[in-house]
């Protein structure tokens, strides 16, 4: 497996995973992906298997402690230092999972954070995900205000110790 920063080239496939892994109210739209791609790939990792894209995990940087639903609907440009990646997506294709993927991926993640001198990583999960990210390292800091898709979500941090 070959995890690298996303390129534009990496577009239609991501949005293709994308909408297969999450409802239409909760998934990230076409325009929304391309941002983040222009914008924010130096915190965009995307995993290859023989070639082909498996998965990625990506979110902008910010200084709060959790995420907020304007995260996924608008995109700034990353400061260079600081602040936590929060993660808007990571999404494995169907074909590959259940091949450690989204582990890896979140492992990436976590170097990524450490290169960049981040605080750490902070998500937003459903409640059937919190033993996973546990299981990742992240603490559950319980339950999110966030009301994106009209879910209920729940905060997941992990922090580095930069």
């Amino acid at each position: 497996m070959n995890i690298r920063h996303v390129t534009p080239a990496d577009l239609e496939v991501a949005y293709s995973i994308e909408i297969a892994n999450f409802s239409e109210s909760e998934a990230a739209s076409y325009e929304a992906i391309k941002a983040r791609i222009a914008k924010i790939p130096d915190t965009f990792l995307v995993a290859e298997i023989d070639g082909q894209v498996a998965g990625y995990i990506e979110g902008p940087v910010i200084h709060a402690r959790h995420l907020t639903d304007d995260l996924f609907q608008t995109v700034t440009e990353n400061p260079t230092t600081g602040g936590y990646i929060a993660v808007t997506s990571l999404s494995v294709a169907d074909i590959f999972q259940g091949q450690a993927v989204g582990t890896k991926l979140i492992a990436a993640l976590k170097d990524l954070a450490y290169e960049q001198k981040r605080e750490g990583i902070t998500l937003t999960c459903h409640d059937y995900l919190i033993p996973y990210y546990e299981k990742n390292g992240f603490i559950n800091d319980g339950q999110s205000k966030s009301a994106h898709g009209g879910a209920i979500w729940f905060d997941m941090v992990w922090e580095t110790t930069v």
